[in-house]
C-alpha cells in the first residue's frame, strides 16, 4: 500500500478456474487408513506432506506451474503435473502399505576415542555417498555389523549412549537424546538494596547430543528411506572475565563472570539402503556426547578436549511380529530418551 492506504498492486479476481497450461491435474488421495492408526502425533497428515516435499523438492510447489498441496486427516489434495502426481502417489502408497504399523529398529549411538577401529573393519565396509564434510557412511552385512560391534565393545574407549531398540511408525520421527546443563555466572547487576551493591546473575548452558531418525520403508519393505539428524553441543570451558564494580563502601571491588566457550556439530542428511543391510555413520572426530575422550591426540599437561569418533548404527529389525519375540521385551516405543551423565 502507498502512504494513503491504497493498494499499489493491481489485483483481479481471475478466471475462477485453476490454470492448467502445464498439464496440471487434480487428484485426491484417501490417507485415512494411515492417519486413523497413528496416535503419536495430533497431525499425522503433516508427516505425509513433509515427505512429499522431501521427495519432490520445495521449489516444485513454488514455481511457474500453479500447484496445490493440502491435507487433512481424511484426504490429501494435490494439483500438479502428472509427473509430480506419480511421485506423490508413490509416497502415499508407502505410508498406506504399512497402515501405520510400527517397524522395529536398532539405533545405536557409540563414541570411540580413536578412529583407528577402521583399520580392522575396512574390508567389511562398503562406502556410500554422503554430502557433509568429515562424515563417512557405509553399508554392512548384518553378520559383519554384529562382529564389528562385538569388537568395538571390547575396547576400553567404547561408550554407548541411549537405548538401542526402538519402535517407529512409518514416516514418524524418533530421537535418542542425552543432555545436561552447566551453571555459570553470566553477568552482575546493580542492586541498591544489597550490601555489596551488585548481584551475580546465574544462567545455565545446555550441552549433550540428539540423534533423530525419520524412516519410511518402500511398499515392499525391501528398502529403507530415512532422514537422520545429529546435533552435538559441548562446553569446552568457561572463560573467566573480571569486572570492576566499585561502590562507595568498596571502591576496589571486583567480581568475576564467565563466558561459555561452546563447540557444536550439526548433521542432517537423507539415506536410502536395503533393509537387509546395516547403515553405519561416522560423524568424524567431534565433540564427545559425554565430554570424555581425546580424539586419539596426546595432549600436554593432561588436558582432555573431549573429542571422539561418534558412530551411529542403524539396523531394521522388521515389524515386531517378525522379530520372533515380544516387542515389549527389549524394544521400546518410539519417543525421545532423556538421559543424564
Amino acid at each position: 500500500m502507498d502512504q494513503s492506504g491504497r493498494a499499489v498492486a493491481r489485483v483481479t479476481p481471475g478466471s475462477g478456474t485453476l490454470p492448467s497450461e502445464h498439464g496440471q491435474v487434480w487428484r485426491e488421495y484417501d490417507i485415512s487408513p494411515y492417519t486413523t492408526r497413528v496416535t503419536t502425533t495430533q497431525r499425522p497428515e503433516q508427516t505425509i506432506v513433509d515427505w512429499i516435499l522431501r521427495e519432490t523438492g520445495y521449489e516444485t510447489w513454488h514455481g511457474e506451474a500453479v500447484a496445490v498441496l493440502s491435507a487433512n486427516r481424511q484426504v490429501l489434495r494435490v494439483y500438479h503435473t502428472p509427473a509430480v502426481q506419480a511421485l506423490v502417489a508413490d509416497v502415499v502408497d508407502r505410508f498406506l502399505a504399512s497402515q501405520a504399523e510400527p517397524m522395529a529398529f536398532s539405533l545405536r549411538v557409540v563414541s570411540i576415542d580413536h578412529p583407528n577401529w577402521r583399520a580392522k573393519a575396512h574390508r567389511a565396509l562398503r562406502p556410500i555417498a554422503v554430502q557433509t564434510a568429515g562424515v563417512n557412511a557405509w553399508l554392512l552385512e548384518k553378520e559383519d555389523a554384529a562382529l564389528l560391534l562385538a569388537d568395538l565393545q571390547r575396547r576400553s574407549d567404547y561408550r554407548e549412549h541411549g537405548s538401542p531398540h526402538l519402535l517407529v511408525n512409518s514416516g514418524q520421527t524418533t530421537a535418542v537424546t542425552l543432555s545436561r546443563n552447566t551453571p555459570y555466572t553470566r553477568d552482575v547487576v546493580w542492586r541498591q538494596e544489597l550490601a555489596g551493591g551488585f548481584e551475580t546473575v546465574v544462567s545455565r548452558a545446555d550441552e549433550g547430543f540428539v540423534v533423530e531418525m525419520t524412516p519410511l520403508p518402500s511398499v515392499d519393505r525391501k528398502l529403507i528411506d530415512a532422514m537422520i539428524r545429529c546435533e552435538v553441543g559441548q562446553i569446552e570451558r568457561l572463560v573467566p572475565v573480571v569486572l570492576d564494580v566499585p561502590t562507595p563502601a568498596a571502591p576496589r571491588q571486583r567480581m568475576k563472570i564467565e563466558v561459555p566457550q561452546i563447540v557444536q556439530f550439526r548433521f542432517h542428511e537423507r539415506f536410502r539402503w536395503p533393509a537387509d543391510k546395516v547403515l553405519l555413520l561416522s560423524m568424524g572426530v567431534t565433540p564427545s556426547p559425554d565430554g570424555k575422550g581425546t580424539g586419539g591426540i596426546a595432549l600436554p599437561f593432561g588436558i582432555t578436549p573431549g573429542r571422539s569418533d561418534l558412530l551411529v548404527v542403524v539396523e531394521c529389525k522388521g515389524q515386531p511380529r517378525d522379530t520372533g519375540r515380544n516387542p515389549a521385551a527389549g524394544t521400546r516405543e518410539a519417543k525421545t530418551y532423556h538421559g543424564r551423565y
